[in-house]
């Protein structure tokens, strides 16, 4: 690596942990992004899980042989670990496709059960940095899980798309009456379970788990029955188990309005998609109340680099 390259990273990376880590400690969150592609020559996406850390190379062309790659990532490896203070066994480092969508995280990359638990808002989760493209948790949805914390009380919920559950925990700790989570992937759904069991929601009557292709389960989902859903697709899915692959630009306003028949009067839904170029078809939705609340979503840690969008859609 060139040397001035280095500094160059050095610098940079030295410049937006102080400013972002200053926050993270000031607001007492201990998982937080701080370095996504800042630099071309460096892209990588770096995320602190308290003392750990998760790097994701971009895959790009580049000239470098192996072996020079090799030692590029070395040298670079030596700037996080210098920069952020944690030693270079606790950095995790992965080499994913530059995609908006989150079909990866279904891939299992490794099989060292490299898992432990971090803390948000007072609630714990089981993360994974090392055998999966995806860590467990999705930190730009920081805020909206609070949000759905805030209005659970007593509300029936539908977690569709749910990953390991992080939005289920929240509307359980905020009181929610039932709270169900729909994946495709049984693997995500135990991991939802197991977080849910981690803070103390085992109450198999309110907390449901059902393994199912989304698509198909809005079709028969009761109508007019639940108060919160909460939607965060990938932008492409397609499986075995599906009847048909999922592309949320071609199907969002179908799925959008199987959600709004199946929320009570006065429901909410929650949608969001990281798909760059995405175009919500209001034309299409069966509703006037749809409101864009993807900046007052954002957590401070994606603050002009968070490629996503939230809305809040109302019955």
């Amino acid at each position: 690596m060139m040397h001035d390259k280095k500094i160059m990273f050095h610098n940079r990376l030295a410049k937006v942990y102080r400013h972002i880590g200053r926050q993270a400690n000031r607001m007492g969150v201990s998982c937080y992004r701080v370095y996504d592609h800042d630099l071309p020559e460096f892209p990588f996406r770096i995320e602190v899980y308290g003392d750990k850390i998760y790097v994701a190379e971009y895959k790009r062309k580049h000239t470098m042989n192996d072996e020079e790659h090799t030692e590029w990532l070395n040298q670079s490896m030596d700037v996080v670990s210098e920069v952020l203070g944690v030693n270079k066994v606790n950095i995790y480092v992965k080499l994913r496709q530059r995609k908006e969508d989150r079909a990866g995280q279904y891939r299992k990359t490794d099989d060292t059960r490299e898992e432990f638990i971090v803390s948000e808002n007072g609630l714990k989760f089981i993360v994974n940095l090392g055998d999966y493209l995806d860590t467990g948790l999705f930190l730009d949805h920081r805020l909206t899980r609070q949000m759905i914390m805030e209005q659970s009380e007593g509300k029936k919920v539908l977690n569709l798309f749910a990953y390991t559950g992080s939005f289920s925990v929240y509307a359980a700790a905020g009181g929610a009456e039932e709270v169900v989570s729909v994946d495709l992937s049984r693997t995500y759904l135990q991991w939802a379970g197991r977080n849910m069991q981690l803070n103390n929601f085992t109450d198999e009557s309110k907390y449901r788990f059902d393994q199912a292709d989304v698509l198909q389960y809005l079709r028969e989902v009761k109508a007019a029955y639940y108060d919160l859903i909460i939607m965060d697709p990938p932008t492409f899915s397609n499986s075995k188990r599906m009847d048909d692959f999922l592309d949320i630009q071609r199907d969002h306003a179908q799925l959008i309005n199987h959600c709004l028949s199946a929320l009570q009067a006065q429901g909410r839904l929650y949608f969001s998609t990281n798909f760059s170029k995405f175009i919500l078809d209001r034309n299409a939705i069966h509703t006037s109340s749809v409101k864009d609340i993807t900046k007052q979503t954002t957590p401070f840690d994606f603050e002009g680099k968070l490629s996503r969008y939230c809305y809040l859609i109302s019955k």
